[in-house]
């Protein structure tokens, strides 16, 4: 297995905190797969909001911690390398179970279709052996836009 810690991620895609939402990457084949985990902690700046008296992970957030974790796999590729993936869709999404904090999310991307630099993956972030979202995601991959 291969993997990567933080600053490797930070190498790969451009998410920074807060919104930085994957800890570590356990494993990867680039253009093929990854599998990564957040750890969520109660002192998630999200938590404050949502819901203060239930504390749950909004699930958009979990959809996008899913989105970097594919992100990974496709911005790993050597043609891909220093761009960007954005959002093309999201297809099929199905809530399970509430992530709270204290839960160890495993979020898998893989990559099913590749067509130019539109790519199309499924993806499930789980507890515990126990799925909390399923999804098929997809993104456009491009150039980032500069300064100068």
């Amino acid at each position: 297995m291969k993997h990567l810690g933080i600053k490797e991620i930070q190498k790969i895609i451009p998410h920074r905190h807060p919104f930085l939402l994957v800890d570590y990457i356990e494993d990867y084949e680039p253009g093929e797969y990854a599998v990564g985990y957040k750890c969520v902690t109660y002192r998630e700046d999200f938590f404050a909001g949502h819901f203060p008296q239930e504390p749950v992970m909004p699930g958009v957030l979990i959809v996008e911690a899913l989105a970097q974790v594919g992100a990974v796999a496709v911005l790993m590729q050597e043609e891909n390398k220093g761009k960007l993936g954005y959002f093309g869709g999201i297809k099929n999404c199905k809530f399970r179970r509430k992530v709270v904090p204290g839960d160890k999310l495993k979020l898998e991307a893989r990559i099913i279709r590749q067509k130019g630099p539109l790519v199309i993956g499924e993806a499930v972030a789980s507890v515990d052996g126990e799925v909390a979202v399923k999804a098929e995601l997809s993104l456009m991959i491009g150039k980032a836009e500069t300064d100068d």
